[in-house]
């Protein structure tokens, strides 16, 4: 609730005044127990204590409200996650990795504090990281009318990421309910302040931001902090904007028990933060109010002592994560088509679509059905424009701003802000567009591989409900940065699900798919292929495709070409040339799905050829294709009669003058001479 009065000394009751106090001492506790741990060998082998940021730590814990708001703490947050609520066995659960820990059964670094059935987000050990996912959370409170605020808690040095600009920007351009709290102790490990930025305080680095409000607070007061965090969420409230409060703390001890702080701090200054202790200053300021004696106070710091030792004793005895456990949790369950479980059909039923026809209709169907789904990105809904290639054309017509609407030009707040609106329903599904172009997509990369790993590091509690479009690959004289494909780096990531349809109706079928399904997909689109008849087919209405199954595009005996995307057509070709030419049957098995992919499908048609082609638009070297002819060594040289050939881009970025193009990337005359040189081996 709201607080509306000022928090001093004189009107805070004894018992509010004892519950924090309480809370500080058992937190400080255990942060100055946290290092025996590791010196013991018994966990806690990263511990970033948080002396000196006692009283703006509290404040976040105190406002924060489990029922409507999100937290997001960062690793120095131990103080945060106690005032929030989490209990001391809690916090030593965390730090000794065991099982039980709520934030991640042990699966991230201890100290990062979580409780997902609080709304105590699971966040990255990126510095920063989580602004985007608290703005994102923060637009899902705004759209849906909830109450409640998202929190985001990080340290000053945070603030020099790019992402955490895009983050505060567009909060403040879309009036976002966010509370942004740094946690100033003019240090980023060993790098002061004045190595940051030109201002003296990180916040004064968004000062001319419309939308933003900025609140400065003494971090290391109790009452100046509370005062400070209730102020801010009363703005918020009433105003719908989003604020930053700026809190001054020290930083007594090292940066984490990995750092020497003697290095580059010397005994005067370490000596001067030690004497501004805010708990000293808490304790100090109780007792001269005649409000607690000393006594009290050390009968609450006994009480504290033993608390964190009946909790230490049931820790110490814990299970620990099992290594059978590893393999739990990479991706959830995606959605079981059921009208066609193996993703194909008769081709009689349903209208010819092109590929890009097959996109826009399958969207506005899924849009239609399911109210919680959402699109944005870079050009998607300005007018009659529906993205550089008019894929979402006539959605925001439809559907509206609120559902179908334009972002910056940052792909990592696109990705990022899509990772933290998926958090506040299980039900939304997004859609995004994370980039014009495939070869835009890198700045978003680390939104993409903290989206790829978050259902793992949280134990199964949280999967971003994400499907990432890309228009991919070249054939359209692009040149660099609009001619690249990038599945072979995007699937060295475990979380993730990337399909490369080749035809409209694996297009639809794969989007419908990927949208009804839990958890992140990346959705890579051969805009070579949008208005091609090539790929333009008959789509079933409601068609689904599986993840995990190929399709044989085309049946034969002699050679298997294993393709997707842009060259599955080529293969097609190449096959019916060498029909036609010597009556050899090539068979086309077009793995549409990468990760996961099918396996058996791949083991099977090379049982039935005994010699294999691998074929993809990208390079060869480092490619996808590796993989795929690595299983075929694997699991099926018993069958091979001829050596495993690949055909892909050469090593080489991609040129703009189409000559330069034509002799990097794979063609139908490329294709053929590796075919009959297989053929004839």
């Amino acid at each position: 609730m709201t607080q509306k009065r000022k928090f001093t000394l004189d009107n805070t009751d004894k018992e509010t005044l004892k519950k924090w106090y309480s809370l500080m001492t058992l937190g400080r506790q255990i942060d100055e127990k946290a290092p025996n741990y590791l010196k013991q060998a018994l966990g806690w082998s990263y511990h970033a204590p948080y002396a000196g940021h006692d009283g703006i730590q509290l404040a976040i814990g105190q406002v924060f409200n489990r029922e409507t708001d999100f937290l997001f703490p960062y690793y120095r947050d131990m103080l945060t996650a106690i005032s929030a609520g989490l209990t001391a066995e809690e916090i030593i659960l965390n730090g000794l990795s065991k099982a039980d820990d709520p934030a991640s059964g042990g699966r991230h670094m201890s100290n990062h504090f979580a409780k997902p059935e609080w709304n105590i987000q699971n966040v990255s050990s990126a510095t920063g990281n989580h602004t985007l996912h608290a703005v994102g959370t923060a637009r899902g409170i705004k759209r849906y009318e909830a109450k409640g605020i998202a929190i985001s808690s990080q340290g000053e040095s945070s603030t020099s990421e790019g992402y955490v600009f895009e983050a505060i920007n567009g909060a403040s351009n879309e009036k976002l309910p966010v509370l942004f709290v740094f946690q100033d102790n003019q240090y980023g490990i060993s790098v002061p302040q004045k190595d940051q930025s030109a201002n003296r305080r990180a916040a004064e680095n968004y000062r001319g931001i419309r939308n933003l409000k900025i609140i400065y607070c003494d971090g290391k007061s109790v009452f100046n902090s509370m005062n400070a965090m209730f102020e801010a969420r009363e703005h918020i409230e009433k105003h719908g904007e989003p604020v930053i409060v700026h809190a001054n703390c020290v930083r007594i001890h090292s940066h984490s028990n990995s750092d020497r702080h003697e290095l580059y701090r010397d005994d005067n200054e370490r000596h001067c933060v030690s004497l501004s202790d805010p708990l000293i200053r808490f304790r100090v300021q109780l007792i001269h109010s005649g409000k607690f004696t000393e006594d009290e106070l050390i009968a609450l710091d006994a009480e504290a002592k033993k608390t964190i030792s009946a909790a230490h004793k049931k820790v110490i005895k814990a299970a620990d994560p099992s290594p059978d456990s590893i393999f739990d949790f990479v991706l959830p369950e995606a959605y079981k088509a059921e009208k066609y479980p193996e993703g194909l059909h008769d081709g009689t039923k349903g209208k010819p679509l092109k590929f890009i026809q097959a996109l826009n209709e399958t969207l506005k169907d899924e849009f239609r059905k399911n109210p919680d789904t959402y699109i944005w990105g870079q050009d998607v809904a300005n007018k009659d424009k529906g993205g550089i290639f008019n894929v979402t054309k006539g959605m925001q017509q439809e559907f509206g701003k609120e559902r179908v609407f334009n972002a910056p030009i940052a792909e990592d707040f696109i990705m990022g802000t899509a990772n933290g609106m998926s958090r506040f329903n299980d039900k939304i599904r997004i859609i995004v567009e994370g980039a014009e172009f495939a070869d835009y997509f890198w700045p978003a990369m680390e939104q993409l591989v903290e989206t790829s790993h978050d259902y793992w590091r949280s134990n199964g509690a949280f999967a971003p409900n994400v499907v990432i479009r890309l228009a991919s690959g070249g054939y359209i004289g692009g040149g660099l940065y609009h001619s690249q494909t990038i599945e072979g780096a995007l699937a060295t990531f475990p979380g993730l699900r990337i399909v490369y349809p080749s035809y409209a109706d694996d297009a639809a079928g794969l989007l419908r798919t990927a949208m009804r399904s839990q958890g992140p997909t990346v959705f890579l689109e051969p805009k070579a292929l949008y208005n091609d008849p090539l790929a333009e087919t008959v789509v079933p209405d409601d068609f689904e495709v599986p993840f995990g199954k190929a399709r044989i595009r085309r049946s034969g005996s002699d050679l298997s070409i294993i393709t997707y995307g842009n060259t599955t057509h080529m293969a097609v070709q190449v096959a019916d040339r060498i029909s036609d030419e010597t009556g050899k049957e090539i068979e086309v098995l077009d793995i549409r799905s990468l990760m996961p992919l099918d396996k058996e499908a791949i083991v099977a048609t090379v049982k039935k050829t005994s010699r294999v082609l691998v074929v993809h638009e990208e390079k060869v070297f480092a490619g996808f294709g590796g993989e795929l002819a690595s299983i075929v060594a694997e699991e099926a040289f018993e069958y091979l009669d001829a050596p495993v050939k690949r055909v892909g881009s050469t090593f080489t970025p991609v040129g703009f003058n189409r000559i330069l193009e034509k002799a990097i990337l794979p063609n139908a005359d490329k294709i053929y001479a590796a075919a009959m040189e297989i053929l004839e081996f």
